[in-house]
């Protein structure tokens, strides 16, 4: 633009069309003296007061659960150091030896508890890693009961589960092989491998005297086989009992799906 075509400072601009719309109020239509759209919003605004108020309550559980887990940690490891102290104070070789077995149990169970405990904040876990680790500090428990060593293999694939999941397994692995240590004999095997029909197969087997024949988990009545069949049903899982593929020892397998 030269100077010639700018425009004047104080000239007069061109007068310009302003386009005007007549805004129509909205009107609900009301069946039986309520508004849907009204009743609509309050429906939405008690589920969403609903969720807040589930959410709290989970978070408040979550941090009771983990308080208690502490002062239950804490509390055992004191009677630890307390029987150890005995231990050491005590009139009688026997004495003392029994106080320091008794001990050592106290803080291995500690160590079971904080080991399946440890994955709870955390949405998966490494399954084969950390059943290692869980075989070896219930092996090290029942050694301190007076079981001899029996050798732990853990076989199949590294699978990555939710925590929902590898958490009630690690608990049923744990009462199996304590129940393999006390009743079987020879190595004991824990699987964990792909399943054509539920997803995946975690067993435990030993070898020893053969199960007895139609044995039926849910006419048993011992603590131990009463909450692995309460940890299966947690998982929607489904729960197996034979003999190993040479007719001998026992072979329990939970089989289950995984997302």
């Amino acid at each position: 633009m030269t100077t010639l075509d700018a425009p004047r400072i104080g000239a007069a601009q061109p007068a310009r069309m302003v386009e005007t719309r007549n805004v129509v109020p909205y009107e609900c239509e009301q069946h039986d003296g309520v508004c849907p759209v009204t009743e609509l919003r309050g429906a939405l605004a008690r589920e969403a007061a609903l969720l807040r108020e589930r959410d709290a309550l989970i978070e408040r559980e979550s941090t009771l659960s983990r308080e208690s887990n502490h002062r239950f940690l804490n509390n055992l490891q004191m009677v630890s150091s307390l029987l150890s102290m005995q231990s050491r104070a005590a009139g009688s070789p026997e004495a003392a030896s029994a106080l320091e077995l008794a001990a050592d149990r106290v803080f291995t169970i500690g160590r079971i508890h904080r080991h399946l405990h440890s994955v709870d904040r955390v949405e998966t876990v490494a399954f084969k890693h950390f059943t290692e680790e869980l075989c070896r500090d219930v092996m090290a428990m029942m050694s301190l009961e007076g079981c001899a060593a029996r050798r732990i293999m853990v076989e199949g694939v590294e699978l990555q589960l939710p925590t929902t999941i590898g958490i009630p397994l690690g608990f049923i692995v744990s009462e199996l092989i304590t129940n393999a240590v006390k009743y079987g004999d020879g190595s004991i095997t824990v699987r964990l491998a792909p399943d054509a029909r539920k997803g995946w197969a975690l067993s435990v087997e030993n070898e020893g005297p053969a199960l007895v024949e139609g044995f039926n988990p849910a006419e048993s009545k011992g603590l131990g086989m009463r909450i692995i069949r309460s940890f299966v049903r947690s998982i929607e899982g489904e729960l197996c009992i034979s003999r190993r593929d040479n007719n001998e020892g026992a072979r329990f397998t939970v089989l289950f799906a995984a997302p």
